[in-house]
């Protein structure tokens, strides 16, 4: 009888392990700089969320009902995404599963960055770039509409031990991490990749738009 429970415990024991693993790695990705949220993102608005509840989204492959949250918001600006308004973003019931909690008393304004389903509407989850707008830096709003776009041919390739370098002329090195050890240092608040003339890719600073052709770091 003892070796039978001593048995169901581990049993338990195991299967309760692989289901934090799985929850674990079912909201697993790794960092990403501002621009390659944004290239990589079907949507990317500035909005206030106003609302929220919860919404059954269909069932799983088990008839389980799906659960979702629905974010009733108010659309500021549209970066990148459909020419539709988008009045509600959709999202995981907990963040086990990648869902993003947002305030819903619309006084903060998010930057939100997310994927369009097939039927029109927009999903996020705890790995794409969500912001609150006032967080961002005066280099990131620019980018949102005068350079990101340009670059999203360029590969960003991020450093996270010495030595580490590039593989191509059309990749820049993201070394936040080793430089400043910070995911998000001066490189994702002040740079952009950006692509020359010569189809190579360089990081830039400025406060007009890069020039046909600029050195690498430029800062005028």
């Amino acid at each position: 009888m003892t070796w039978t429970m001593n048995s169901c415990f581990v049993t338990l024991a195991i299967l309760f392990l692989w289901r934090v693993e799985e929850m674990a790695e079912a909201c697993s990705c790794s960092p990403a700089h501002p621009q390659q949220a944004f290239c990589n993102s079907d949507v990317v608005i500035r909005a206030k969320v106003v609302g929220g509840q919860e919404v059954e989204a269909g069932n799983d492959v088990y008839g389980n009902p799906i659960k979702r949250i629905k974010y009733d918001i108010k659309q500021i600006k549209m970066f990148k995404g459909p020419t539709q308004y988008i009045d509600a973003i959709y999202t995981g019931p907990s963040s086990a599963v990648c869902g993003v909690t947002f305030d819903t008393n619309a006084k903060k304004e998010y930057l939100i960055t997310g994927k369009l389903e097939t039927d029109g509407t927009m999903h996020v989850t705890l790995c794409d770039l969500i912001e609150v707008w006032d967080s961002l830096t005066d280099t990131q709003t620019k980018s949102l509409t005068q350079r990101y776009e340009t670059g999203c041919d360029c590969k960003i390739t991020r450093c996270t031990s010495i030595p580490c370098m590039i593989s191509s002329p059309a990749e820049c090195l993201w070394t936040d991490w080793v430089i400043e050890k910070k995911v998000y240092g001066e490189q994702a608040k002040h740079f952009a990749c950006i692509k020359r003339s010569d189809d190579s890719c360089a990081w830039y600073r400025g406060s007009a738009p890069p020039k046909k052709d600029f050195l690498d770091i430029e800062d005028p």
